[in-house]
């Protein structure tokens, strides 16, 4: 029986040490049917057991027939041996595991004790935990009780603040409705006794909000406290109203007081208490329209007489500069201002010459005159500076007024009612000026101020004086037609046996014409204003044919020549100080130039080498293109095919032969006093142009078609039989250049 029982306790152990371990699946499935003698008495084997008894074998082998497993392997029949070997081998293995489990047996054995140790304090734990469990159920049983309390405790508590919350809203709506709604003695005592200052304006503040409130608050309408207040706050209204209106009225009477700087006061005072156009505009609206009324009243006529005054000092400023006989066209030696002919031309000229007016533009947002400064300093001033001078002030105070009527009354419209009074008296004063203004580039220059005050007051962005500026420039623009067309027409209708004079010196017409088509080319290159330039096309037209009028009316045809380079040189000298890359104005007059220039040196050469000129035109113009050398033709072919052409007229005497004969005298002629020409054609354009220049130019064309005609002959001569006897007496081509050269170096 101890056997049996260390047997077991051996089998319990091989079973905690083996239970992982893996035997093939006949076996386990033996082992699973409980084959517990046959497993007892293979342990007892492999325990080293001598005693093994096999009795009771049949019995168990008896019992174990009907088990299917056991069925199967005895129905296996020739399989048997081999599944037993089988058996045999994984007995085997398991022999071998418990060899090596006893051999570790004794090792656990050893701590046997430990485990005895280990399973007392487990056991004590147990006791432990099991009081502690019991312990905790109690806590938790009077946790799940204070639970309770505090949730019955935060019900209280909410149900209170809701209450709390509900009595701080009623009492702080309570108290606002008192406090707006009753009247503290100290606002009646500053509304009624107190004056008009800081104070008096927080305490209309305080009374503005109670009358709106009154008024406005359903609440109050059903309140019976309002029959009490009602009344005081009515009283205290008009109280209020009554004294702000005097407080208004005195500061616009101090408005009115001479040499008051109303910009000052507009800012110290007005806006200071601006507070109180809001409380009338609220609560006293009729008196908010009385006060609006009076101060634009006030304002009208202080600003009206405020410009009337200073249109009147500066008009003793103004320098007259033109009158109606000041005019291109108009002959100025018996009247007018031209007839000064001892006066400087810069000043007799003043009326179509720009000259330091164009420094009003530069000066444009110069602050303006002050007329009692510049009358005691004796200047005048031509009238555009006190026009701009003007417009200046009104734009400074108009910026002004129009800001403060923004801010102080809150709206705009108000400032167009004040400005009608200022602006009437610019308008009356404007058209007096225009209706006898006859300077044109005064007229201009206006314009010009305007178009620059337009862009300040747009940087500004100030719209009030929109309409005015559009206004005053419309109606400059139909005063300078005007003044322009005087012009013109006194171009086409100039009597040109009065105003010619022997003189062939640009005319003083041309000249006034130069100077004034600059001015306005001057002034129209940053604008480009198309309108102007047809104007200024239609002036050129009527002076063109004027100045061709007057150089016929000389005697002879170089004077006329000489006449109109002169005009027309001096024209394109001046047109170029206004505009140095040259217009469509200045190359009109520099095509005039160049074709007069032209004749006039044809002219001057006929003058001096006609029978020669006659020559080459007539006899030796068919072998000209043949013959000219390469060197001349580069330089002057243009002029060669001019005179190649105007000699086909003479076409009759071409056929009849060139004999040395006729050609000798020419040859010898030319060799004598070629020089000599020269420097009298010198002389007689230094005397003939008051451009030293211009003439030079005259010269060096005049000596190179000089050139030109005798290398004609010279080739002419060569293809006369025996014209090689002439040799000696033809000027070396290259003697003629060394003097064209020469007087190239003098200028």
């Amino acid at each position: 029986m101890d056997d049996f029982s260390n047997l077991e306790k051996h089998e319990s152990e091989l079973g905690a040490f083996f239970g992982d371990l893996a035997f093939e699946e006949d076996s386990r499935r033996m082992l699973s049917f409980g084959s517990v003698s046959f497993i007892k008495s293979t342990l007892l084997f492999l325990l080293g057991s001598e005693d093994i008894s096999l009795e009771g074998l049949q019995q168990e082998l008896e019992e174990c027939e009907s088990d299917e497993v056991v069925a199967n392997i005895l129905s296996s029949g020739d399989k048997l041996r081999e599944y037993a070997k089988g058996v045999e081998n994984n007995l085997r293995k398991v022999e071998l595991d418990s060899v090596e489990v006893a051999i570790l047996l004794p090792d656990y054995i050893k701590e046997s004790d430990k485990l005895v140790s280990l399973h007392d304090q487990i056991r004590d734990c147990n006791c432990i935990l099991s009081q502690m469990e019991t312990l905790l159920s109690g806590f938790q049983e009077e946790i799940g009780s204070i639970s309770s309390d505090i949730k019955i405790l935060q019900e209280n508590s909410m149900d209170m603040g809701l209450r709390l919350k509900n009595r701080r809203v009623t009492e702080s709506k309570l108290a606002k409705f008192v406090e707006d709604f009753i009247v503290p003695p100290k606002m009646i005592h500053v509304i009624v006794d107190g004056e008009v200052n800081e104070e008096y304006i927080k305490t209309l503040g305080i009374l503005s909000k109670k009358l709106k409130f009154v008024e406005t608050d359903q609440a109050v309408k059903s309140s019976k406290a309002l029959k009490d207040v009602e009344p005081e706050l009515e009283k205290l209204r008009q109280k209020a109203i009554s004294k702000v209106y005097d407080f208004i009225v005195q500061k616009l009477i101090a408005l009115r007081k001479p040499k008051t700087n109303i910009q000052i006061l507009q800012q110290s005072v007005f806006l200071k208490y601006k507070y109180i156009i809001s409380f009338l505009k609220e609560h006293g609206k009729e008196v908010f329209m009385d006060v609006r009324a009076a101060y634009i009243d006030t304002m009208n006529k202080v600003l009206s007489a405020h410009f009337q005054s200073y249109i009147q000092a500066f008009e003793k400023l103004q320098l007259d500069i033109a009158t109606s006989n000041d005019l291109i066209g108009v002959d100025t030696r018996s009247t007018g201002l031209f007839s000064r002919s001892k006066e400087p031309l810069k000043n007799r000229c003043a009326v179509f010459a720009l000259g330091e007016r164009i420094q009003i533009i530069k000066e444009i947002d110069q602050p303006a005159l002050i007329p009692h400064i510049a009358e005691a300093s004796s200047l005048k001033y031509p009238y555009e500076v006190l026009f701009r001078s003007l417009h200046k002030l009104l734009m400074d105070t108009a910026t002004s007024e129009y800001i403060f009527c923004e801010d102080f009354f809150g709206e705009q419209s108000i400032f167009y009612e004040i400005f009608a009074g200022p602006f009437s008296v610019i308008y009356e004063h404007l058209d007096s000026v225009l209706s006898s203004c006859y300077d044109a580039i005064g007229l201009l220059l206006m314009i010009r101020i305007i178009h620059h005050h337009q862009l300040i007051m747009s940087r500004r962005r100030i719209p009030c004086l929109d309409s005015y500026l559009d206004k005053v420039n419309i109606s400059l623009w139909p005063r300078f037609k005007t003044v322009f067309d005087l012009h013109i027409g006194s171009l086409r209708n100039a009597n040109i046996n009065t105003i010619w004079e022997d003189d062939v010196h640009p005319h003083y017409i041309m000249r006034r014409y130069a100077e004034f088509t600059a001015s306005f080319i001057h002034l129209n290159v940053e604008y480009g204003d198309g309108q102007l330039d047809i104007n200024l096309e239609r002036l050129r037209m009527a002076v063109d044919s004027l100045i061709l009028k007057l150089a016929k009316l000389f005697p002879r045809p170089k004077q006329q020549m000489v006449f109109l380079i002169n005009n027309y040189d001096m024209t394109i000298a001046v047109l170029k100080e206004a505009e140095p890359e040259g217009g469509k104005i200045q190359m009109h007059f520099e095509e005039l130039l160049k074709s007069n220039t032209s004749l006039f040196a044809e002219e001057l050469l006929v003058e001096h080498f006609s029978d020669m000129i006659k020559f080459v035109k007539s006899r030796a113009s068919k072998h000209l293109l043949s013959f000219l050398s390469s060197r001349t033709h580069c330089l002057l072919s243009r002029i060669t095919t001019e005179l190649y052409l105007a000699d086909e007229d003479s076409s009759p005497n071409l056929e009849r032969s060139i004999t040395v004969a006729e050609v000798e005298p020419l040859v010898k002629d030319f060799g004598s006093r070629w020089k000599t020409a020269i420097e009298l054609m010198h002389k007689d354009i230094i005397t003939c142009f008051s451009n030293f220049l211009c003439g030079m130019d005259i010269l060096i064309a005049g000596m190179t078609q000089l050139l030109l005609y005798y290398t004609r002959l010279e080739d002419c001569i060569k293809k006369i039989d025996g014209g090689s006897a002439l040799n000696r007496d033809i000027v070396n081509y290259q003697s003629i250049m060394f003097e064209i050269k020469k007087y190239k170096k003098t200028f």
